[in-house]
């Protein structure tokens, strides 16, 4: 899978979420959304030429990141890993 039809997937399915999701799940997606959002705009204005697993490489980095400066609960934590494990399965 490209990039590009990774990243209009990921899109896709972020944008769906918000028509199916409770409120931890909407926040989970949206916050999740944030770090993918930003690890995309870097790949294009650095213009990397990512494999989605690169991509999600570089997600995953800000994430850890992100929970170490404790950014989230652990419940928040718990959904955001749901939703994450859903979006890396569309690059499959």
């Amino acid at each position: 899978m490209s990039f590009e039809t990774y990243v209009e997937a990921a899109q896709q399915f972020f944008d769906e979420l918000v028509d199916r999701a409770n409120d931890d799940e909407l926040f989970a997606g949206g916050y999740l959304r944030g770090h993918f959002d930003l690890a995309v705009g870097y790949a294009q204005v650095e213009e990397l030429e990512l494999a989605p697993e690169e991509l999600n490489n570089k997600i995953e980095e800000s994430l850890v990141k992100a929970y170490k400066n404790g950014e989230l609960t652990e419940d928040d934590k718990t959904h955001v890993v749901n939703i994450w494990e859903q979006v890396k399965a569309l690059a499959a």
